[in-house]
């Protein structure tokens, strides 16, 4: 038990040689000013798209995500965040990549109407899209090392973007949303070639 009090006792030490240090540097005056001097955005790009956008789905998560320090009190470091994302993502159908056979026409005869048989991909996930106005830190408990490292550090949040993304990727996989792609996508195309004249069935792409 004597090592741990020792082991305290020199953390407790380097604290308060931290608080010296902060409380002994002058602090400067808070006026600041902001120039930008960014030059305009650069066309480096275009294409056209072959994408059809069929749903698309709003997703909110609350990360819960603990950081600790084996063998040092929660009080002295380490720390636990709340953080709260919204993001987008959309299901679109890609027909960029289809042959010459995905439609099957069939020409009109005495005995039946035309007709097109379509074949149809499969819908597909976008990356989500996060709202960067409706994501931030909700809450923040830290212990006293972390406190003291934010005061003369900025904590980078980019790790909790990532898990948000991945957390709402998940979600959208699971909620049924290219199912619903797929039905609008199937509503859009019967409309389409029934206004032409065509009786409309569907298969699924190879």
């Amino acid at each position: 038990m004597k090592w741990r009090g020792a082991v305290i006792g020199a953390v407790v030490v380097a604290v308060v040689a931290l608080v010296g240090v902060f409380v002994v540097v002058p602090k400067f005056g808070t006026g600041t000013d902001t120039v930008d001097r960014s030059g305009p955005a650069v066309l480096q790009a275009m294409r056209d798209l072959s994408q059809f956008h069929a749903a698309a789905g709003e997703y909110q998560v609350v990360l819960d995500i603990e950081h600790d320090v084996r063998y040092v009190p929660s009080v002295l470091a380490g720390q636990r965040t709340l953080f709260v994302a919204a993001g987008t993502v959309n299901a679109y159908v890609e027909f960029g990549s289809l042959g010459e056979d995905a439609l099957k026409v069939t020409p009109e005869s005495e005995s039946k109407p035309k007709s097109v048989e379509v074949r149809l991909p499969e819908p597909v996930l976008d990356k989500p899209n996060l709202h960067q106005e409706r994501c931030y830190v909700f809450a923040q408990e830290r212990g006293l090392v972390d406190r003291l490292a934010a005061l003369v550090e900025t904590r980078d949040q980019q790790p909790f973007y990532v898990a948000a993304e991945q957390k709402i990727a998940d979600a959208a996989r699971d909620s049924g949303l290219t199912e619903r792609a797929e039905e609008n996508t199937r509503k859009m195309l019967t409309g389409m070639l029934q206004a032409l004249g065509y009786s409309v069935t569907f298969r699924p792409a190879d």
